[in-house]
């Protein structure tokens, strides 16, 4: 399954995929989540709910409670040893680097992907040098959680967009 990061809603309902442009595109992906295809985590919600983001705020509100997996033994496990990665002193982040990642839904993101074997959705990209901020694939990275870019993973799953003529 693919976990779904903030930054893909988010990017795709202000950009590329607004509802402006392709309602079609939301309704793939709620339909790929009753496939049992995608599928992201209560934090990834709250942040988009906190966002207050119109079109897509309701659009969350709509979907069904199963696409917001919920922590298990699993998860609490993998949470604790993503933490230790996080606080290694070995670890060249700086403390605000750290706390910050171990308060955001990324953290709970990269546990979850890891305790259920699922793949990672995000726009972000490794920076291994870094030390103001933790990302995700470096993260997934420490933790053995595979992730991928949403159009690679938009075309796995078939994601086939077309264009109404004009009448």
């Amino acid at each position: 399954m693919f976990l779904l990061d903030s930054n893909i809603f988010i990017e795709a309902s202000r950009t590329y995929y607004s509802p402006n442009i392709s309602l079609d595109f939301w309704d793939w992906l709620a339909a790929k989540h009753l496939e049992g295809e995608v599928a992201s985590i209560p934090e990834v919600k709250h942040e988009i709910l906190d966002g207050k983001s119109g079109h897509l705020t309701t659009w969350v509100g709509g979907l069904p409670q199963s696409f917001w997996l919920k922590p298990d033994q699993q998860t609490v496990t993998s949470m604790t040893a993503l933490s230790a990665w996080t606080m290694d002193p070995a670890r060249q982040y700086f403390p605000a680097a750290r706390n910050d990642f171990l308060s955001k839904a990324a953290y709970f993101l990269v546990a979850a992907a890891n305790a259920g074997r699922h793949v990672v959705v995000t726009r972000e990209q490794p920076a291994p040098d870094a030390k103001k901020r933790i990302l995700i694939p470096d993260a997934c990275l420490a933790m053995g959680v595979r992730y991928a870019d949403p159009f690679s993973v938009y075309e796995a799953l078939g994601l086939t967009l077309t264009v109404k003529p004009e009448s």
